[in-house]
Parts: C-alpha cells; structure tokens; sequence
C-alpha cells in the first residue's frame, strides 16, 4: 500500500479484483471470496466474473434490488433494466449470488449503506395482474433520484405506466 494511501486511509483493489475504474471511483472495502475478490466502491460492487475465463464485472449500487448478509454469507440480489414505463425505469431481478466471506471486514456494512441509503422511498401497489414495487433512488454521479419499478410478471404494464407517470409528476424537476 502506498504512503499517501495509509495517510489517508483509502483501501486498495487488490490486483485484477476489477476492471477499469472510472475517475473518482473510490474503492470503500474489500473482501476475499473464492473465486476472487468483492470491492465495494462509490459507483458499485465488482463480483468475480461468472465465468471461469471471465474477469470481474461491476454491479452499479442502483441496480441491486437487495443485500441481506447473515454473518458469513452477503447475498446480493441483482437487477438488470429492462424498459421503460413512463417516466420510470423497469427493473426486473436477474440474477442471486452468495458470497462466504471468511473476513469480511467492512464490506457488509459498506453493501448495506449504500444499497439501502440510495432508497429515497418505496412502496409496493397490488395492480391487475401481480404488482410491483416503486422505488425511488439517487444514483451516484447523478442529481436527484430516479424512480424504478419492480414488476411481477404477469402484472398489466400499462396500469404500471400511468402510475409511474404520476409518481414522477410529483419528483423535483417533474420527471424521474
């Protein structure tokens, strides 16, 4: 670790545990898994590419749907976007991954500021069809918040459209 690193203490990637950091990106924790590295960062977490060829890919704080650590395991439960409804971008879950940390440091906590802290509201609407969860989030390196919604299948998209148009009149700047 360099000097000027300890001075400040900033923690440092250990080598190939991510890909190309964006300027400005921060990394806040880091902890062994066995197939590489976890580092939590300002912009997000970089996993251990799913592939054994396959090198580590970063998941952006405002599309993890949730983290639930159990004092061994971080489960981190990841979305991908899929469209749009309105003004509102629609979410769905893609993607579960557990993770044994054997020293896991401070990355939970990390993981659980930020996936937690970027939820500005939420609230979950029975609809025609299913439902979905409306989530209001601020995103790193963006002013304001951006509103998600989280559809279950079979849920009429265009009911979810006509909420989300009106949920999003109501945020700063009219639109999400």
């Amino acid at each position: 670790m360099r000097l000027t690193d300890r001075l400040l203490r900033r923690t440092a990637a250990p080598a190939g545990s991510t890909g190309a950091l964006e300027a400005g990106e921060e990394v806040l924790a880091v902890a062994a898994v066995r197939a590489g590295y976890l580092v939590a960062t300002r912009l997000g977490v970089w996993v251990p590419g799913a592939a054994q060829d396959a090198g580590p890919l970063r998941v952006r704080w405002e599309l993890v749907s949730k983290a639930t650590w159990d004092g061994e395991t971080l489960e981190l439960t990841v979305s991908e976007e899929t469209g749009t409804a309105g003004a509102a971008v629609l979410l769905v879950d893609v993607l579960v991954r557990s993770y044994a940390l054997a020293d896991p440091g401070a990355l939970p906590q990390v993981v659980n500021q930020r996936v937690t802290g970027s939820v500005r509201s939420s609230h979950r609407r029975e609809l025609p069809g299913g439902g979905a969860w409306f989530v209001q989030r601020s995103v790193p390196g963006r002013d304001g918040v951006v509103l998600q919604v989280r559809v279950d299948p079979g849920t009429d998209l265009d009911v979810v459209t006509d909420i989300a148009a009106a949920v999003a009149s109501h945020l700063p700047g009219g639109a999400g």
